[in-house]
């Protein structure tokens, strides 16, 4: 009987919580840079009784993702692809962002396009902070994000004029939100969907690394005006990500889920106040 393959880009806190939720009774393929985390998660999640598989992938480079798709198909019928790797403006500059946060996010979705089977789903991890950018870029630059081959983004001039990381982030994740929803009519013509969420703050590693950082007391403020008032969890985001990727969203597709405890929502409602005053 051929295995149903659930293919994890990234093992940090986020993937290994999809994996935990989704992955039981499946073939799990979990593909990171970093092989001594990927190391770790699989041994943990063998322990666990998840049939697991590793793969060293770097997905800003082309071959390298290309390779994932091919071993994943060879392990059975890709059913399901979760993408959350990435890097933040603390952990890197703005052309390594540029990189994993936006080539690598596209050349994923071209490359797995090939290979994910009828009726398989598709979701990208991608930011609230996609919410805050989204006023600042044009509608031709917007489109140019989201229907561009792969290897032309990193070319575009208005993506080489941006030298600050945090906006670099906040563009990146914003063109990640628009290309799921170009790419989820390829993907639909192989009968499958593809979804993005927009995490709000996530008790991640990743996510402690921000809020050491220097917009950490900016986003504390964030958190605390929020309909929750509270951080997220990996389990949050995996929660949102199983229900993308069940047979319950057969008729979801192409959109954004934000997953923010109600950040994005209190900044806006708190803007929409100030206009009305």
């Amino acid at each position: 009987m051929t295995a149903n393959v659930l293919v994890v880009i990234g093992a940090g806190g986020m993937g290994q919580a999809v994996l935990r939720r989704s992955g039981a009774g499946k073939k799990i393929l979990l593909a990171d840079f970093n092989e001594a985390l990927l190391e770790d998660a699989v041994a943990t999640a063998l322990a666990e009784g998840y049939d697991v598989a590793s793969h060293s992938v770097d997905v800003s480079s082309r071959t390298s993702v290309a390779g994932l798709a091919a071993t994943a198909r060879e392990l059975g019928t890709v059913t399901g692809v979760v993408h959350t790797a990435g890097l933040s403006p603390v952990q890197a500059p703005v052309e390594a962002i540029w990189k994993v946060d936006l080539f690598g996010v596209a050349v994923v979705l071209e490359e797995f396009e090939k290979v994910i089977a009828p009726g398989g789903a598709g979701v990208v991890i991608s930011s609230m902070a996609a919410y805050m950018a989204g006023g600042q870029i044009s509608a031709e630059d917007l489109a140019s994000l989201a229907a561009k081959p792969a290897a032309e983004l990193l070319q575009l001039p208005f993506i080489t004029a941006i030298d600050n990381p945090g906006y670099a982030y906040s563009v990146a994740k914003r063109a990640n939100q628009v290309r799921v929803q170009a790419e989820s009519v390829r993907w639909g013509g192989r009968g499958a969907r593809l979804n993005s969420i927009s995490p709000g703050v996530v008790s991640t590693p990743m996510g402690q690394q921000e809020l050491a950082g220097e917009s950490g007391a900016q986003m504390r403020a964030m958190i605390e005006g929020s309909g929750t008032g509270r951080l997220g969890t990996p389990g949050d985001i995996a929660n949102a990500a199983a229900f993308l990727l069940s047979s319950d969203a057969s008729f979801i597709t192409g959109v954004d889920l934000l997953v923010d405890g109600g950040v994005v929502a209190a900044l806006d409602s708190g803007r929409r106040s100030r206009e009305a005053g």
